[in-house]
């Protein structure tokens, strides 16, 4: 089904779009999206690291929806190999162009066009509260800030904006990321004999992680441990052995998953290795971040962020698509392949929650980011529809 174009959620995209909001930059945004839900007299919160929640509560009982967008974006780091301004919110051949388009400004913008249109229709004449949070610093820490904003609102259901091209995503891929060392001893590379180098001892580690077993989980694809980077000390060597050698993995995680059994196969290589080798070295961990919020607030973390994954049966996810269906969108029940804030909402918490966004996964951090104008106002028709399959009076 094909909706009218509608020219104020395009408009307040486009604004959303030239506010640039690189991670820990977001103030801008949440200035602009607090002066948006003031319009229906939202209750909104800045919670300390800077995350607005906008809230509305219906004058009888119900479930709490949350609907969840990031507001910072990854950097454009040269403006000029784009076709199009990263920051002008362009217009052209059906499709706004920018940094943030498609992940995820278009989404919050539909999120939150939504909510205004569904509370105007029905002042507060429907049952349980409607939320939305703009979320800081995602790109870095998939669902820490989640964790505040969680504690905040106590989400019955939660619906991540993340591209999903207007299916429904029932699950995602975690993400850990383990870093791996190797130790040897320095000396003149004219006489190796007298050291260690650290950097033969990792390559013959690398080929035997190669072979831990790659897990699988119904309905997901699969998990994986790719290594990233490679870093040997000294740098450059100058005649020196290395003396330490670091890699790193990114390693997609599936449901179920926890830090001691990810972790498990890579330690036990290393202690068979160093049985076998008195002079092989190492240790692996996950690896931990911290930055600054615009708040002033650092945030922080290990870096492991839990997959997860709901049945297609489940009634709340029925509920939806049937709306769906009815509405003419007719999404199929899928699951991201990447991590998002759900890492927490469902991977640690147990909220029920589900994927639902305009445009295409593969264009999130590319040149010429864009969002079909399509999709993006059948995406806010579509949150519409969940408020309408969600929001149902109970007995309390």
């Amino acid at each position: 089904m094909k909706f009218e174009r509608d020219e104020e959620l395009i408009a307040f995209t486009q604004r959303l779009i030239r506010c640039r909001s690189y991670s820990g930059e977001e103030e801008g945004v949440v200035q602009i999206l607090s002066e948006k839900f003031k319009e229906i007299g939202a209750e909104i919160t800045i919670d300390r690291y800077g995350d607005i929640i906008a809230c509305v509560k219906g004058d009888r009982h119900g479930p709490t929806i949350l609907f969840d967008g990031h507001i910072d974006t990854v950097p454009v780091p040269d403006p000029s190999v784009w076709s199009h301004d990263p920051f002008g919110g362009e217009i052209a051949d059906g499709k706004l162009y920018g940094r943030g388009t498609s992940d995820m400004k278009g989404a919050d913008a539909a999120m939150a066009i939504a909510i205004l249109r569904y509370v105007q229709a029905h002042g507060r004449d429907f049952p349980g509260e409607i939320c939305f949070a703009g979320v800081v610093h995602e790109e870095c820490f998939e669902g820490v800030a989640s964790r505040e904003i969680s504690r905040i609102v106590k989400p019955d259901f939660v619906v991540i904006g993340e591209a999903s091209e207007m299916n429904l995503k029932i699950g995602q891929r975690g993400r850990a990321e383990i870093k791996v060392e190797t130790y040897g001893k320095s000396a003149h590379s004219s006489n190796p004999e007298k050291g260690i180098n650290a950097v033969y001892k990792m390559v013959r580690l690398i080929e035997r992680l190669r072979a831990v077993p790659v897990p699988e989980y119904p309905g997901l694809a699969k998990g994986n441990m790719e290594l990233t980077d490679i870093v040997s000390v000294p740098y450059p060597g100058a005649s020196v052995l290395p003396s330490l050698c670091s890699v790193t993995y990114d390693r997609r995680l599936l449901p179920k998953e926890t830090p001691g059994s990810v972790l498990k196969p890579v330690l036990d290589i290393i202690g068979q290795m160093e049985a076998e080798d008195p002079e092989f070295k190492a240790k692996a961990y996950f690896t931990a971040g911290e930055e600054r919020c615009y708040t002033g607030e650092p945030i922080a973390d290990t870096r492991f962020f839990p997959g997860w994954k709901y049945d297609a049966s489940e009634p709340y996810v029925q509920k939806v698509k049937q709306r769906l269906d009815e509405i003419g969108i007719c999404p199929e029940l899928t699951a991201y392949n990447f991590c998002t804030n759900g890492s927490h909402y469902a991977g640690e918490a147990g909220i029920r929650t589900m994927g639902f966004g305009p445009s295409r996964e593969d264009l999130a951090h590319t040149v010429d980011e864009y969002v079909e104008v399509d999709q993006l106002v059948a995406a806010m028709h579509g949150y519409i529809g969940i408020m309408e399959a969600l929001l149902e009076e109970d007995d309390r």
